[in-house]
């Protein structure tokens, strides 16, 4: 089958091994080269290099809304197109250009946690499973018709790392389910009143509100872990909290407490145990390992 891959993240390298395996990936879509770091060098996308690495046509355009990008899309005279967190909006004559579609791996359950931020949603939310639905891509916010999906279950220690390795390989699997016998899988519509919507993370969302309950806290530390992260500022320095656990020390609301090697947070209701910490400039490492060299008043 000719297929179109196009996807950015590490989220999306999983079912393009399995798709290059498996099929003729005629070409790839990706986000283009951004400048990073202090020399400005362009850093290609995860899907930019496995394409490169494979000798596939690599493409990055800023849209797809112009006519002539339209066509260069409908030139290539794909079967299908496999789309995995790409981050543009696809328009129609691009929907419609391949005789079997755009087909999305989406990192939820749908119609649950549609849109930007399904992984991390789903853990904040305190959900116990989560899962990957391979849809037909429409021109709403994730509503197209569903063919697939998985499931997998979000435990209480399980965090957004975890579950995004476990949803892209789940995500690999389900699309090669579904290309191997297109006409196995019959569309099913999305019950809108179910839906819900994964925002995009804001920020300003991961500093640390020592006013939360520490069940919300515990939640959103494990769902921005490790990145973006959640995090305190301490004498004008942010430390961003990788990991911890619900403690069982008694502290006043927004009071750090060292003892020992270990340190304790005081939240609404509870407090928080500190286990991996990333100080401003450094590497992530053990709270143990942070406190020999530096202490909390």
């Amino acid at each position: 089958m000719k297929v179109v891959f196009m996807g950015t993240p590490d989220f999306a390298v999983p079912a393009l091994r399995r798709l290059i395996r498996e099929h003729n990936v005629i070409c790839v879509y990706t986000r283009e080269p951004k400048p990073a770091g202090r020399g400005n060098k362009l850093n290609k996308t995860p899907i930019h290099l496995l394409a490169e690495e494979n000798g596939i046509e690599v493409r990055t355009p800023k849209t797809l809304r112009n006519v002539e990008e339209q066509q260069k899309f409908a030139d290539l005279k794909a079967d299908v197109a496999v789309v995995a967190a790409y981050g543009l909006i696809l328009p129609k004559p691009v929907l419609e250009a391949c005789p079997l579609g755009c087909l999305n791996i989406h990192a939820s359950l749908l119609p649950r946690w549609r849109g930007a931020a399904p992984i991390q949603r789903a853990i904040e939310a305190g959900d116990t499973q989560s899962g990957v639905t391979i849809m037909q891509v429409a021109e709403g916010l994730d509503t197209g018709d569903m063919l697939h999906k998985g499931i997998v279950a979000i435990s209480p220690h399980t965090d957004g790392e975890e579950l995004h390795d476990k949803l892209a390989v789940l995500g690999a699997d389900l699309i090669s389910d579904v290309l191997s016998d297109v006409k196995k899988y019959s569309p099913q519509k999305q019950d809108d009143a179910l839906a819900c919507y994964a925002q995009k993370i804001d920020k300003a969302e991961c500093l640390l509100d020592f006013t939360q309950s520490v069940d919300a806290l515990y939640n959103k530390i494990r769902a921005f872990s490790p990145y973006p992260a959640m995090y305190f500022e301490y004498n004008g320095e942010r430390f961003k909290i990788i990991r911890a656990e619900k403690g069982d020390v008694s502290l006043p609301v927004g009071t750090i407490k060292q003892a020992g090697n270990e340190l304790h947070i005081g939240v609404s209701g509870g407090s928080l145990n500190i286990t991996q910490i990333q100080r401003q400039g450094k590497r992530t490492m053990s709270i143990a390992e942070l406190l020999r060299g530096y202490s909390f008043k």
